[in-house]
């Protein structure tokens, strides 16, 4: 009787343990899976992108660039099979999210280039296409080799000196490029913004400098208007990084990278103090700030006067006028509700309708509607790294995801205020979709940071850090 009592409760004890395993495959293959339907979905938007452009301005399927185009997608497919052995438990949405805003720009650009008829690899198109393989690579490279993203928060400061650096590389002699701005570096072979490096190392130092500094920041303050004010003795760290973003504003003569760092920061400090009076604080001084350098700086002050009064004859004619601005809101007047169609609008009127005003060239073809899908499609990745963030307990990795999210949601603020005369407009790309290889690089390793992190999250809730 005790032999066949303990070979019952051996066998009751290996079907629970069967089961455990079961449930642990089960939900992990659940993602993956959920993933790989909408993977197939964005690529499917992707290639019907391309066929319709071919479509509306050829007449006909030109199956060379199709394949071409098709190495993109090859690798997004390849990133999920790592993700299946790498990150099981990995967020299901992050990657088609950013494959289907990568395609569709890559289609748009490749539709700009067919109306000037550029080729090979003068063509805009043929390049999104060799950024998007690289910048899928490199994110390939950060999901199998940064296994545990926490150990980034040994390298605090290194990663803050980094970032001062790359944002001071354009003015290394022989290495600065002639530019509106002071924000490109020229390798012979190669031209890129060291800025949108900057941005990821940036992240890195204020995710690791708040967790250290937190219950400074955090103590109590002045009592007013309903809100706890910090101390002055706690504005250093605040009053600091908003003297680098104008530094940058004045020295590089970019306003929009500026305000992206302060504005990340920003973020991030409400996140880590959960304090609403740092972020007024934040918002004075960013418009402080701007009215500094509109009344000081020739170039910011033209791009007040250009939103201010965008259709005056004389400010639309002049150099460095609204032209652009004016033919951008046009363009978006054309589109109507429903567009025009891929491949039936003249995008291609509004200069750099490839890259700062692809927003307005996607508006044209595709409408209100199909924009409205596209903004969509960013809130969802904002949302989903948010909730990255704030579901985890570890305050590094929470911090780290809040502000990749918040960067690429104001990037995106940024540019389609810009465009539609909302706000002034800066020089920054719209992430995914504008021709720019710094760009599609950089948002892309956020694209893997995210999905470590939101792996990380599930399948190790409580180690806690700071």
């Amino acid at each position: 009787m005790t032999d066949q009592k303990l070979t019952r409760d051996n066998a009751v004890s290996t079907d629970t343990a069967v089961m455990r395993a079961l449930k642990k495959i089960r939900v992990p293959a659940t993602q993956r899976n959920r993933e790989l339907g909408l993977l197939i979905f964005a690529i499917a938007v992707y290639g019907a992108a391309l066929v319709l452009v071919q479509l509306g301005v050829n007449g006909t399927i030109e199956s060379g660039f199709l394949t071409l185009a098709s190495i993109p997608a090859v690798l997004a497919l390849v990133m999920h099979v790592v993700l299946r052995l790498r990150a099981r438990d990995a967020d299901p949405f992050v990657l088609p999210i950013a494959t289907v805003l990568t395609g569709i720009g890559i289609a748009m650009i490749y539709r700009i280039d067919l109306a000037v008829r550029l080729e090979g690899w003068d063509a805009t198109s043929n390049r999104q296409i060799a950024w998007a393989a690289i910048a899928l690579v490199a994110a390939l490279a950060v999901v199998i080799f940064v296994r545990n993203y926490r150990v980034l928060f040994r390298y605090t400061y290194l990663s803050g000196l980094i970032g001062i650096l790359l944002l001071l590389l354009p003015f290394v002699p022989g290495l600065g490029t002639e530019q509106n701005a002071d924000v490109w570096v020229s390798l012979g072979f190669v031209s890129f913004q060291p800025g949108e490096l900057a941005k990821i190392c940036l992240a890195i130092f204020f995710a690791g400098y708040l967790v250290r500094t937190r219950e400074s920041l955090t103590s109590t303050g002045t009592r007013f208007l309903f809100m706890t004010w910090p101390r002055a003795r706690e504005l250093g760290p605040l009053l600091i990084i908003w003297l680098v973003s104008l530094g940058i504003i004045v020295l590089q003569r970019d306003l929009g990278t500026g305000l992206l760092i302060f504005g990340m920061f920003v973020a991030m400090l409400y996140v880590a103090t959960g304090k609403t009076s740092w972020v007024l604080i934040g918002v004075v001084l960013a418009a402080t700030g701007a009215f500094l350098a509109s009344r000081v700086l020739p170039y910011v002050n033209g791009r007040f006067a250009n939103w201010l009064d965008a259709f005056n004859p004389e400010v639309v004619n002049r150099d460095g006028g609204s032209y652009q601005l004016v033919q951008g809101i046009f363009g978006l007047s054309h589109g109507g509700l429903f567009g025009t169609g891929l491949g039936q609008g003249r995008p291609y009127i509004t200069p750099l309708s490839q890259s700062d005003y692809i927003v307005p060239s996607l508006g044209e073809e595709l409408g209100l509607v199909g924009l409205f899908a596209i903004l969509a499609l960013y809130m969802v990745f904002a949302s989903r790294g948010i909730r990255i963030g704030l579901a985890g307990q570890d305050d590094f990795g929470k911090l780290l995801a809040t502000g990749f999210s918040f960067t690429i949601a104001l990037q995106v603020f940024i540019m389609v205020g810009g465009v539609t005369r909302v706000i002034p407009l800066t020089g920054l790309t719209t992430p995914f979709l504008a021709a720019g290889g710094s760009s599609l690089v950089a948002n892309w390793i956020i694209v893997a940071f995210l999905l470590r992190i939101s792996d990380a999250v599930r399948s190790r809730p409580r180690v806690v850090i700071g």
